[in-house]
């Protein structure tokens, strides 16, 4: 496909602009000119649109087909979201404009949602209060784990420098703890795909300061241990954290601050539908219970008696600004309209049918695939390739570029790190079982192909607009206009 520039010609505009308003070029200091005139495509309107169309059309989207992105939820996002985020009272609201005015108020519509967002979260899942700023999961995290941080230094505990974390983990958790300020140890993965207790008893000590548990886990796992282990880390005198990411399997079902978790980050931008593709934007908001309130990132949106709303800066104990203003609003503002759109039952649904999907993904492709935990999964199903690799030398990539070759979007692979030749399927609430039915076959197609023709998924994919790369030459030699 052509570049943009290779179709721009001399001469040629979209739009023809006003007379200009302001002094001329030839009033800007010489210095400061452009010794030649900016080097832009220069195209019609119909010639953009139609270019950048076509472009959209070489990607797979969750708009234009099934993306099973095990451990990122990538469900469809509801158009109606989009509408009311686009609401020009919050489009065009500018962050610096006082909250309240003489005559009327400037920022309460925006600050009741930030306050209400916050009521309904602490509300299904069992906090005390929550933090709206962060604007990612990784860095929710990093919240969290500087306020058991800021816990521990309080109460003159300053030995608690270890944050103990299971190898199931996201790897962004030992990345937030370690800057932080923490030393990480590791705890393993028992046969049954569990937390190993008997490590963990053996880990736990006078210098821990907590343990950070995806619950459930990164095999897709439920772990049925997690009041005990939350016990165990409590008496020990550390911290509970939980990773939020897997939140979907769980949603109206569970409430983790009710079952011994001290600190979570939410994916707004996962369970609660809002758009994350091409890595962004998101939004990470964090709960605590009652012992880490005081803790929470300045500033906090309250409510007054008079039922306004303002930006309390007087806290003490706070550990400071973690964002500016107040995070990625719009991705708030779209969760807002999500859960009122769904209510409590409506969000217990998405969790059930979450659930379903993944078990009858897993109960098709279990025959055809390794299972490396033989049990019900929640949102997500983690298969291994190793036996077409062993029989046919046939490796989770290439599977995953056969997909693309059938129209879907490949799950993640090589994650977990402790599957190996890992597939983690997630198909969420979203997707009809035609659909899932036709995800289905592909991967049973291309387990038959992986015996019968191993060198066609070598290959793979043919019919892409970009075909097999050499990817670690790819990284390392990046040339972004060899289309």
């Amino acid at each position: 496909m052509e570049l943009i520039f290779e179709k721009s010609m001399p001469g040629r505009r979209g739009v023809v602009l006003p007379a200009l308003d302001v002094p001329d070029a030839a009033a800007i200091p010489a210095a400061l000119r452009r010794a030649k005139a900016a080097e832009l495509p220069e195209v019609t309107e119909l010639d953009a649109v139609r270019h950048f169309v076509n472009l959209s059309r070489m990607n797979l989207s969750v708009d234009s087909c099934f993306y099973p992105l095990g451990s990122c939820t990538m469900k469809y996002n509801p158009k109606v979201n989009e509408r009311i985020a686009n609401l020009p009272g919050f489009a065009a609201l500018h962050p610096l404009l006082p909250q309240l005015r003489r005559g009327g108020a400037l920022t309460q519509g925006a600050l009741a949602v930030l306050f209400e967002t916050e009521q309904f979260l602490s509300e299904l899942l069992g906090f005390a209060a929550f933090t709206m700023q962060p604007m990612a999961g990784s860095h929710g995290e990093l919240a969290g784990v500087m306020m058991i941080a800021a816990y521990h230094k309080k109460r003159g505990d300053a030995a608690r420098k270890v944050m103990l974390i299971p190898d199931s983990a996201h790897g962004t958790n030992p990345a937030s703890a370690a800057m932080a300020g923490f030393e990480c140890r590791p705890i393993p993965t028992a046969a049954d795909g569990n937390v190993d207790l008997a490590a963990l008893r053996a880990a736990l000590g006078p210098d821990t300061a907590g343990l950070m548990l995806t619950c459930p886990n990164t095999l897709g796992l439920y772990d049925p241990n997690v009041r005990e282990i939350c016990r165990l880390v409590h008496e020990a005198g550390g911290l509970m954290y939980g990773d939020g990411a897997n939140l979907n399997a769980i949603i109206g079902r569970v409430r983790p601050g009710d079952i011994g978790f001290d600190v979570m980050h939410v994916n707004l931008h996962k369970t609660f539908a809002t758009p994350h593709g091409g890595g962004g934007p998101g939004a990470g908001p964090v709960g605590v219970g009652k012992c880490l309130v005081p803790f929470l990132p300045a500033s906090r949106v309250m409510k007054r008696h008079d039922g306004s709303y303002h930006l309390e800066y007087h806290l003490p104990d706070s550990i400071g600004y973690i964002a500016p203003f107040y995070g990625n609003f719009g991705i708030i503002l779209r969760a807002y309209a999500y859960m009122l759109s769904l209510g409590r039952e409506g969000m217990r649904r998405v969790s059930e049918t979450a659930v379903l999907n993944a078990n009858y993904m897993r109960a098709r492709l279990q025959d055809a695939f390794d299972l490396p935990y033989k049990r019900a999964c929640m949102h997500e199903c983690v298969l291994s390739g190793s036996r077409q690799a062993r029989e046919n030398g046939v490796h989770t990539l290439d599977m995953a570029k056969g997909l693309l070759d059938r129209g879907f979007h490949p799950p993640t692979i090589y994650f977990p790190l402790i599957v190996p030749e890992a597939i983690m399927i997630e198909p969420t609430e979203t997707e009809s079982k035609e659909t899932m039915d036709a995800f289905i076959d592909a991967m049973l197609d291309i387990a038959r192909e992986a015996k019968s023709n191993p060198d066609a998924l070598h290959a793979a994919p043919v019919t892409r607009p970009i075909t097999r790369l050499d990817e670690t030459r790819a990284a390392r030699e990046l040339d972004l206009a060899a289309l």
